[in-house]
Protein backbone atom coordinates (compact mmCIF):
# COMPACT_ATOMS: atom_id res chain seq x y z
CA UNK A 1 0.00 0.00 0.00
CA UNK A 2 1.52 3.27 -1.18
CA UNK A 3 0.23 6.36 0.65
CA UNK A 4 2.50 8.81 -1.18
CA UNK A 5 1.32 12.42 -1.46
CA UNK A 6 2.92 14.76 -3.96
CA UNK A 7 1.41 18.22 -3.39
CA UNK A 8 1.00 21.07 -0.93
CA UNK A 9 -2.31 22.79 -0.24
CA UNK A 10 -1.79 26.48 -1.05
CA UNK A 11 -4.30 29.23 -1.68
CA UNK A 12 -7.24 26.83 -1.88
CA UNK A 13 -5.78 24.25 -4.23
CA UNK A 14 -3.34 21.35 -4.43
CA UNK A 15 -0.03 22.62 -5.83
CA UNK A 16 2.92 20.55 -7.04
CA UNK A 17 6.15 21.74 -5.35
CA UNK A 18 8.89 23.20 -7.50
CA UNK A 19 11.53 21.03 -5.80
CA UNK A 20 11.49 17.25 -6.13
CA UNK A 21 12.93 16.24 -2.74
CA UNK A 22 10.72 13.98 -0.65
CA UNK A 23 10.51 12.67 2.92
CA UNK A 24 9.91 8.95 3.55
CA UNK A 25 7.13 7.97 5.94
CA UNK A 26 7.73 4.70 7.78
CA UNK A 27 5.35 2.23 9.37
CA UNK A 28 6.95 1.86 12.84
CA UNK A 29 5.32 -1.55 13.34
CA UNK A 30 6.68 -3.21 10.20
CA UNK A 31 9.60 -0.83 9.49
CA UNK A 32 8.36 -0.67 5.89
CA UNK A 33 7.84 2.44 3.76
CA UNK A 34 4.28 3.76 3.70
CA UNK A 35 5.01 6.42 1.11
CA UNK A 36 6.58 9.84 0.78
CA UNK A 37 5.54 13.48 1.12
CA UNK A 38 7.17 16.59 -0.38
CA UNK A 39 10.11 18.17 1.43
CA UNK A 40 9.17 21.84 1.50
CA UNK A 41 11.56 24.76 1.07
CA UNK A 42 11.67 28.33 2.31
CA UNK A 43 10.18 29.33 -1.03
CA UNK A 44 7.17 27.11 -0.37
CA UNK A 45 6.74 28.76 3.03
CA UNK A 46 6.92 32.19 1.40
CA UNK A 47 4.18 31.19 -1.01
CA UNK A 48 1.99 29.79 1.77
CA UNK A 49 2.43 32.85 3.99
CA UNK A 50 1.67 35.16 1.09
CA UNK A 51 -1.58 33.29 0.45
CA UNK A 52 -2.51 33.48 4.13
CA UNK A 53 -1.68 37.19 4.28
CA UNK A 54 -3.81 37.94 1.21
CA UNK A 55 -6.75 35.99 2.65
CA UNK A 56 -6.53 37.50 6.12
CA UNK A 57 -8.46 40.75 5.77
CA UNK A 58 -11.45 39.07 4.15
CA UNK A 59 -11.55 36.15 6.61
CA UNK A 60 -11.13 38.47 9.61
CA UNK A 61 -14.06 40.54 8.36
CA UNK A 62 -16.29 37.50 7.76
CA UNK A 63 -19.39 37.40 9.92
CA UNK A 64 -18.78 35.13 12.93
CA UNK A 65 -21.84 33.07 12.03
CA UNK A 66 -20.34 32.40 8.60
CA UNK A 67 -17.00 31.39 10.13
CA UNK A 68 -18.87 29.04 12.45
CA UNK A 69 -20.74 27.58 9.48
CA UNK A 70 -17.45 26.94 7.67
CA UNK A 71 -16.06 25.14 10.71
CA UNK A 72 -19.28 23.14 10.96
CA UNK A 73 -18.85 22.02 7.34
CA UNK A 74 -15.28 21.00 8.17
CA UNK A 75 -16.58 18.99 11.12
CA UNK A 76 -19.02 17.17 8.86
CA UNK A 77 -16.33 16.44 6.26
CA UNK A 78 -13.92 15.11 8.91
CA UNK A 79 -16.60 12.99 10.57
CA UNK A 80 -17.04 10.98 7.37
CA UNK A 81 -13.31 10.20 7.46
CA UNK A 82 -13.15 8.88 11.04
CA UNK A 83 -12.24 5.33 10.08
CA UNK A 84 -9.65 6.45 7.56
CA UNK A 85 -8.10 8.84 10.08
CA UNK A 86 -7.83 6.13 12.74
CA UNK A 87 -6.31 3.65 10.28
CA UNK A 88 -3.82 6.20 8.99
CA UNK A 89 -2.62 7.11 12.48
CA UNK A 90 -2.36 3.41 13.35
CA UNK A 91 -0.17 2.95 10.29
CA UNK A 92 2.15 5.95 10.61
CA UNK A 93 2.33 6.16 14.42
CA UNK A 94 1.46 2.66 15.61
CA UNK A 95 -1.38 3.60 17.97
CA UNK A 96 -3.64 0.56 18.54
CA UNK A 97 -6.69 0.96 16.32
CA UNK A 98 -9.20 1.03 19.16
CA UNK A 99 -7.32 3.88 20.85
CA UNK A 100 -6.72 5.62 17.52
CA UNK A 101 -10.45 5.59 16.80
CA UNK A 102 -11.44 6.91 20.22
CA UNK A 103 -8.66 9.47 20.78
CA UNK A 104 -6.68 10.16 17.61
CA UNK A 105 -9.85 10.53 15.50
CA UNK A 106 -12.54 11.21 18.10
CA UNK A 107 -10.88 13.90 20.23
CA UNK A 108 -10.15 16.32 17.34
CA UNK A 109 -13.82 16.18 16.34
CA UNK A 110 -14.85 17.04 19.91
CA UNK A 111 -12.38 19.94 19.96
CA UNK A 112 -13.61 21.23 16.60
CA UNK A 113 -17.25 21.03 17.72
CA UNK A 114 -16.43 23.25 20.70
CA UNK A 115 -14.87 25.88 18.45
CA UNK A 116 -17.84 25.83 16.06
CA UNK A 117 -19.88 27.09 19.00
CA UNK A 118 -17.25 29.59 20.15
CA UNK A 119 -16.83 30.98 16.62
CA UNK A 120 -20.50 31.90 16.50
CA UNK A 121 -20.27 33.97 19.70
CA UNK A 122 -16.96 35.88 19.71
CA UNK A 123 -15.92 37.90 22.79
CA UNK A 124 -18.07 41.00 23.06
CA UNK A 125 -16.63 44.48 23.29
CA UNK A 126 -16.28 45.96 26.76
CA UNK A 127 -16.89 49.59 27.70
CA UNK A 128 -14.41 51.02 30.21
CA UNK A 129 -14.96 54.74 30.80
CA UNK A 130 -14.71 56.42 27.41
CA UNK A 131 -13.00 53.36 25.87
CA UNK A 132 -14.50 50.55 23.83
CA UNK A 133 -12.21 47.52 24.29
CA UNK A 134 -12.50 45.05 21.41
CA UNK A 135 -10.81 41.77 20.49
CA UNK A 136 -9.43 41.29 16.99
CA UNK A 137 -7.68 38.37 15.24
CA UNK A 138 -3.91 38.40 15.64
CA UNK A 139 -3.24 37.81 11.92
CA UNK A 140 -1.34 35.04 10.13
CA UNK A 141 -0.61 32.03 12.34
CA UNK A 142 2.24 29.61 11.79
CA UNK A 143 1.21 26.25 13.27
CA UNK A 144 3.94 23.66 13.84
CA UNK A 145 2.64 20.36 15.20
CA UNK A 146 4.12 17.13 16.62
CA UNK A 147 3.77 13.46 15.75
CA UNK A 148 2.27 11.93 18.91
CA UNK A 149 -1.33 13.14 18.56
CA UNK A 150 -1.06 14.53 15.05
CA UNK A 151 -4.64 15.44 14.14
CA UNK A 152 -5.58 16.57 17.64
CA UNK A 153 -2.61 18.94 17.81
CA UNK A 154 -3.45 20.36 14.39
CA UNK A 155 -7.05 20.90 15.43
CA UNK A 156 -6.08 22.51 18.75
CA UNK A 157 -4.39 25.23 16.67
CA UNK A 158 -6.41 25.44 13.46
CA UNK A 159 -9.88 25.49 15.01
CA UNK A 160 -9.36 28.41 17.44
CA UNK A 161 -7.26 30.33 14.91
CA UNK A 162 -10.00 30.07 12.29
CA UNK A 163 -12.73 30.77 14.83
CA UNK A 164 -10.88 33.96 15.85
CA UNK A 165 -10.58 35.13 12.24
CA UNK A 166 -6.92 34.26 11.66
CA UNK A 167 -5.44 32.53 8.64
CA UNK A 168 -2.99 29.65 8.99
CA UNK A 169 0.12 28.02 7.55
CA UNK A 170 0.51 24.50 8.93
CA UNK A 171 3.61 22.32 9.10
CA UNK A 172 2.87 18.82 10.45
CA UNK A 173 5.56 16.54 11.82
CA UNK A 174 7.56 14.81 9.11
CA UNK A 175 7.14 11.55 11.06
CA UNK A 176 3.33 11.51 10.84
CA UNK A 177 2.32 13.82 7.97
CA UNK A 178 -0.20 11.57 6.22
CA UNK A 179 -3.16 12.35 8.48
CA UNK A 180 -2.64 16.06 7.69
CA UNK A 181 -3.57 15.29 4.11
CA UNK A 182 -6.87 13.79 5.25
CA UNK A 183 -7.52 17.00 7.17
CA UNK A 184 -6.82 19.11 4.10
CA UNK A 185 -8.96 16.87 1.91
CA UNK A 186 -11.76 17.71 4.36
CA UNK A 187 -10.83 21.42 4.33
CA UNK A 188 -11.06 21.40 0.54
CA UNK A 189 -14.41 19.59 0.65
CA UNK A 190 -15.74 22.05 3.23
CA UNK A 191 -15.02 24.93 0.87
CA UNK A 192 -12.99 27.17 3.14
CA UNK A 193 -11.94 30.32 1.24
CA UNK A 194 -8.62 30.18 -0.66
CA UNK A 195 -5.58 31.01 1.47
CA UNK A 196 -7.33 30.67 4.82
CA UNK A 197 -5.52 27.40 5.59
CA UNK A 198 -2.33 26.26 3.87
CA UNK A 199 -0.23 23.09 4.18
CA UNK A 200 3.54 22.78 3.72
CA UNK A 201 5.21 19.52 4.71
CA UNK A 202 8.92 19.38 5.47
CA UNK A 203 11.55 19.21 8.16
CA UNK A 204 11.79 21.38 11.25
CA UNK A 205 15.19 22.90 10.40
CA UNK A 206 13.91 24.03 6.99
CA UNK A 207 10.13 24.55 6.97
CA UNK A 208 9.65 24.95 10.72
CA UNK A 209 12.38 27.56 11.07
CA UNK A 210 11.19 29.40 7.95
CA UNK A 211 7.72 29.71 9.47
CA UNK A 212 9.00 30.80 12.88
CA UNK A 213 11.30 33.43 11.39
CA UNK A 214 8.94 34.71 8.67
CA UNK A 215 8.28 38.45 8.95
CA UNK A 216 4.63 38.05 7.88
CA UNK A 217 3.75 35.41 10.49
CA UNK A 218 2.15 37.22 13.41
CA UNK A 219 2.00 34.32 15.87
CA UNK A 220 3.82 30.99 15.99
CA UNK A 221 1.91 28.21 17.72
CA UNK A 222 4.17 25.23 18.41
CA UNK A 223 3.76 21.90 20.18
CA UNK A 224 6.80 19.71 20.73
CA UNK A 225 10.00 19.43 22.71
CA UNK A 226 11.24 22.13 25.05
CA UNK A 227 14.52 22.27 23.13
CA UNK A 228 12.76 23.06 19.85
CA UNK A 229 10.39 25.44 21.60
CA UNK A 230 13.38 27.39 22.88
CA UNK A 231 14.71 27.69 19.30
CA UNK A 232 11.35 28.87 18.00
CA UNK A 233 11.13 31.44 20.78
CA UNK A 234 14.48 32.91 19.76
CA UNK A 235 13.48 33.08 16.09
CA UNK A 236 10.21 34.79 16.92
CA UNK A 237 11.81 37.10 19.47
CA UNK A 238 14.23 38.43 16.88
CA UNK A 239 11.24 40.02 15.12
CA UNK A 240 9.11 40.65 18.26
CA UNK A 241 6.46 38.10 17.27
CA UNK A 242 4.13 36.29 19.62
CA UNK A 243 4.50 32.61 20.43
CA UNK A 244 2.24 29.99 22.00
CA UNK A 245 4.24 26.98 23.17
CA UNK A 246 2.97 23.62 24.42
CA UNK A 247 6.12 21.76 25.42
CA UNK A 248 7.33 18.86 27.55
CA UNK A 249 6.16 17.35 30.79
CA UNK A 250 7.20 15.06 33.63
CA UNK A 251 3.92 14.78 35.45
CA UNK A 252 3.54 13.40 38.96
CA UNK A 253 0.71 11.10 40.07
CA UNK A 254 0.31 11.48 43.84
CA UNK A 255 -1.33 8.49 45.54
CA UNK A 256 -2.08 9.39 49.16
CA UNK A 257 -2.37 6.93 52.03
CA UNK A 258 -6.20 7.04 52.01
CA UNK A 259 -6.57 6.47 48.25
CA UNK A 260 -8.28 3.55 46.51
CA UNK A 261 -4.89 2.03 45.77
CA UNK A 262 -5.89 -0.60 43.25
CA UNK A 263 -7.79 1.90 41.10
CA UNK A 264 -5.17 4.62 41.44
CA UNK A 265 -2.35 2.34 40.36
CA UNK A 266 -4.27 0.73 37.50
CA UNK A 267 -5.39 4.08 36.09
CA UNK A 268 -1.94 5.57 36.70
CA UNK A 269 -0.19 2.82 34.75
CA UNK A 270 -2.70 3.20 31.93
CA UNK A 271 -2.10 6.93 31.79
CA UNK A 272 1.69 6.49 31.74
CA UNK A 273 1.53 3.93 28.93
CA UNK A 274 -1.14 5.59 26.76
CA UNK A 275 0.06 5.94 23.17
CA UNK A 276 3.13 3.88 24.16
CA UNK A 277 4.05 6.58 26.66
CA UNK A 278 4.33 9.17 23.88
CA UNK A 279 2.08 11.66 25.65
CA UNK A 280 3.30 14.98 27.03
CA UNK A 281 0.82 14.85 29.93
CA UNK A 282 1.67 11.25 30.92
CA UNK A 283 1.89 10.65 34.67
CA UNK A 284 5.38 9.20 34.40
CA UNK A 285 6.22 9.69 38.10
CA UNK A 286 4.04 7.63 40.45
CA UNK A 287 4.44 9.00 43.98
CA UNK A 288 3.07 6.66 46.67
CA UNK A 289 2.84 7.05 50.46
CA UNK A 290 5.52 4.93 52.05
CA UNK A 291 2.99 2.91 54.07
CA UNK A 292 1.47 1.58 50.83
CA UNK A 293 4.51 1.73 48.61
CA UNK A 294 5.39 -1.97 48.40
CA UNK A 295 1.82 -2.91 47.57
CA UNK A 296 1.66 -0.21 44.90
CA UNK A 297 4.88 -1.43 43.27
CA UNK A 298 3.47 -4.96 43.10
CA UNK A 299 0.20 -3.71 41.60
CA UNK A 300 2.04 -1.55 39.05
CA UNK A 301 4.20 -4.47 37.93
CA UNK A 302 1.15 -6.69 37.58
CA UNK A 303 -0.67 -4.06 35.54
CA UNK A 304 2.33 -3.49 33.26
CA UNK A 305 2.72 -7.21 32.67
CA UNK A 306 -0.82 -7.24 31.24
CA UNK A 307 0.06 -4.92 28.35
CA UNK A 308 0.41 -6.93 25.16
CA UNK A 309 2.76 -5.53 22.51
CA UNK A 310 2.02 -5.99 18.84
CA UNK A 311 0.28 -5.00 15.64
CA UNK A 312 -2.01 -1.99 16.19
CA UNK A 313 -4.65 -3.67 14.01
CA UNK A 314 -4.79 -6.72 16.29
CA UNK A 315 -7.66 -6.18 18.79
CA UNK A 316 -5.58 -7.87 21.52
CA UNK A 317 -2.77 -5.29 21.25
CA UNK A 318 -2.60 -2.78 24.09
CA UNK A 319 0.78 -1.22 23.31
CA UNK A 320 2.08 -0.33 19.87
CA UNK A 321 5.63 0.62 18.82
CA UNK A 322 7.39 3.91 19.33
CA UNK A 323 7.32 6.25 16.37
CA UNK A 324 10.88 5.67 15.16
CA UNK A 325 14.11 3.77 15.71
CA UNK A 326 15.64 6.97 17.08
CA UNK A 327 12.92 7.27 19.70
CA UNK A 328 13.22 3.58 20.58
CA UNK A 329 16.97 3.91 21.09
CA UNK A 330 16.55 7.04 23.23
CA UNK A 331 14.01 5.39 25.53
CA UNK A 332 16.14 2.27 25.94
CA UNK A 333 19.12 4.44 26.88
CA UNK A 334 17.04 6.11 29.61
CA UNK A 335 16.04 2.72 31.04
CA UNK A 336 19.64 1.47 31.04
CA UNK A 337 20.87 4.66 32.68
CA UNK A 338 18.10 4.50 35.27
CA UNK A 339 19.12 0.98 36.27
CA UNK A 340 22.76 2.07 36.45
CA UNK A 341 21.71 4.92 38.75
CA UNK A 342 20.16 2.47 41.20
CA UNK A 343 16.51 2.12 40.16
CA UNK A 344 14.96 -1.32 40.71
CA UNK A 345 13.42 -3.09 37.72
CA UNK A 346 10.05 -4.64 38.54
CA UNK A 347 8.57 -5.08 35.05
CA UNK A 348 9.77 -4.93 31.46
CA UNK A 349 13.23 -3.55 30.92
CA UNK A 350 15.89 -4.00 28.25
CA UNK A 351 15.85 -7.81 28.38
CA UNK A 352 12.09 -8.26 27.95
CA UNK A 353 10.79 -10.19 24.95
CA UNK A 354 9.72 -8.02 22.01
CA UNK A 355 8.16 -8.59 18.57
CA UNK A 356 10.73 -9.47 15.93
CA UNK A 357 10.13 -6.27 13.96
CA UNK A 358 9.08 -2.78 14.87
CA UNK A 359 10.31 -0.06 17.19
CA UNK A 360 8.97 -1.61 20.37
CA UNK A 361 9.93 -1.03 23.99
CA UNK A 362 8.49 -3.27 26.70
CA UNK A 363 6.20 -1.57 29.25
CA UNK A 364 8.66 -0.87 32.04
CA UNK A 365 8.18 -0.11 35.73
CA UNK A 366 11.15 1.05 37.80
CA UNK A 367 10.92 1.41 41.58
CA UNK A 368 13.04 3.17 44.21
CA UNK A 369 13.78 5.97 41.77
CA UNK A 370 15.79 8.92 43.09
CA UNK A 371 13.64 12.06 42.61
CA UNK A 372 16.72 13.98 41.44
CA UNK A 373 17.88 11.36 38.92
CA UNK A 374 17.50 11.79 35.15
CA UNK A 375 14.84 9.06 35.20
CA UNK A 376 12.67 11.30 37.38
CA UNK A 377 13.66 14.59 35.74
CA UNK A 378 13.85 13.97 31.99
CA UNK A 379 10.89 13.52 29.65
CA UNK A 380 11.47 10.00 28.33
CA UNK A 381 8.44 9.76 25.99
CA UNK A 382 8.11 6.00 26.13
CA UNK A 383 6.33 3.34 28.23
CA UNK A 384 8.47 3.90 31.33
CA UNK A 385 7.04 4.51 34.80
CA UNK A 386 9.14 5.67 37.77
CA UNK A 387 7.73 4.82 41.22
CA UNK A 388 8.87 6.99 44.15
CA UNK A 389 7.91 6.84 47.85
CA UNK A 390 6.98 9.84 49.99
CA UNK A 391 6.49 10.34 53.73
CA UNK A 392 3.65 12.86 54.03
CA UNK A 393 1.62 15.37 51.99
CA UNK A 394 4.27 18.09 52.17
CA UNK A 395 6.94 15.64 51.01
CA UNK A 396 4.73 14.53 48.10
CA UNK A 397 4.20 18.11 46.93
CA UNK A 398 7.92 18.85 47.21
CA UNK A 399 8.80 15.87 45.02
CA UNK A 400 6.02 16.68 42.53
CA UNK A 401 7.24 20.26 42.15
CA UNK A 402 10.86 19.17 41.85
CA UNK A 403 10.83 19.48 38.07
CA UNK A 404 11.56 22.09 35.44
CA UNK A 405 8.27 21.04 33.86
CA UNK A 406 4.72 21.73 34.99
CA UNK A 407 2.18 20.44 32.50
CA UNK A 408 -0.12 17.97 34.25
CA UNK A 409 -0.51 15.79 37.32
CA UNK A 410 -2.90 13.78 39.46
CA UNK A 411 -3.95 13.31 43.08
CA UNK A 412 -5.75 10.29 44.55
CA UNK A 413 -7.36 10.48 47.99
CA UNK A 414 -10.47 9.37 49.83
CA UNK A 415 -10.88 12.96 51.00
CA UNK A 416 -11.81 15.37 48.19
CA UNK A 417 -10.88 18.45 50.20
CA UNK A 418 -7.45 17.03 50.97
CA UNK A 419 -6.92 16.17 47.32
CA UNK A 420 -8.04 19.63 46.20
CA UNK A 421 -5.70 21.31 48.69
CA UNK A 422 -2.76 19.36 47.30
CA UNK A 423 -3.82 19.99 43.69
CA UNK A 424 -3.78 23.73 44.40
CA UNK A 425 -0.16 23.45 45.63
CA UNK A 426 1.11 21.63 42.54
CA UNK A 427 2.91 23.94 40.12
CA UNK A 428 1.35 22.56 37.00
CA UNK A 429 -1.22 23.60 34.42
CA UNK A 430 -3.70 20.80 35.07
CA UNK A 431 -4.39 18.29 37.85
CA UNK A 432 -6.84 15.39 37.77
CA UNK A 433 -8.39 14.29 41.07
CA UNK A 434 -9.30 10.61 41.47
CA UNK A 435 -9.18 9.91 37.73
CA UNK A 436 -11.46 12.72 36.56
CA UNK A 437 -11.89 12.64 32.76
CA UNK A 438 -10.15 14.92 30.28
CA UNK A 439 -12.17 18.03 29.45
CA UNK A 440 -11.59 19.34 25.88
CA UNK A 441 -13.17 22.69 26.81
CA UNK A 442 -10.82 23.38 29.73
CA UNK A 443 -7.57 25.32 29.27
CA UNK A 444 -4.58 23.15 28.40
CA UNK A 445 -0.99 24.28 28.93
CA UNK A 446 1.83 24.35 31.41
CA UNK A 447 3.91 26.19 33.96
CA UNK A 448 7.69 26.63 33.86
CA UNK A 449 9.38 24.96 30.86
CA UNK A 450 6.17 23.22 29.84
CA UNK A 451 5.20 26.21 27.77
CA UNK A 452 3.59 29.59 27.28
CA UNK A 453 -0.12 30.14 26.75
CA UNK A 454 -3.14 27.84 26.71
CA UNK A 455 -5.00 25.73 24.18
CA UNK A 456 -8.63 24.51 24.00
CA UNK A 457 -11.90 26.20 24.81
CA UNK A 458 -12.30 29.92 25.31
CA UNK A 459 -8.78 30.19 26.78
CA UNK A 460 -7.39 28.68 23.58
CA UNK A 461 -9.35 31.17 21.49
CA UNK A 462 -7.80 34.03 23.48
CA UNK A 463 -4.33 33.12 22.21
CA UNK A 464 -5.34 34.14 18.68
CA UNK A 465 -6.84 37.53 19.58
CA UNK A 466 -5.39 41.00 20.03
CA UNK A 467 -6.84 43.63 22.38
CA UNK A 468 -7.64 47.14 21.10
CA UNK A 469 -8.89 50.19 23.01
CA UNK A 470 -10.96 52.72 21.06
CA UNK A 471 -11.50 56.02 22.85
CA UNK A 472 -14.56 58.13 22.06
Amino acid sequence: MDLTRTAFYLDGQWVTPAATDTIPVENPTTEQLLGTVPAGTTGDVDQAVAAARTAFDSWAATDPADRAAALDRLHAALATRTDEIARTVALELGTPLKVATRIQAGLPLAVLRGFVELAAEPPAGQVIGNSLVVREPVGVVGAITPWNYPLHQMMAKLAPALAAGCTVVLKPSELTPLVAYLLFDAIDEAGLPPGVVNLVTGTGPVVGEAIAAHPDVDLVSFTGSTTTGRRISHLAADRIARVALELGGKSANLILDDADLATAVKVGVGNAFLNSGQTCTAWTRMLVHRSRYDEAVTLAARAADGYRLGDPFDPATRLGPLVSATQQHRVCEHITQGLADGARLVSGGPEAALPERGHFVAPTVLADVDPDSPLAQEEIFGPVLAVIPFDDDDHAVTIANNSRYGLAGAVWSGDDNRALAIARRMRTGAVDINGAPFNPLAPFGGYKQSGIGRELGSFGLEEFLQTKAIQR
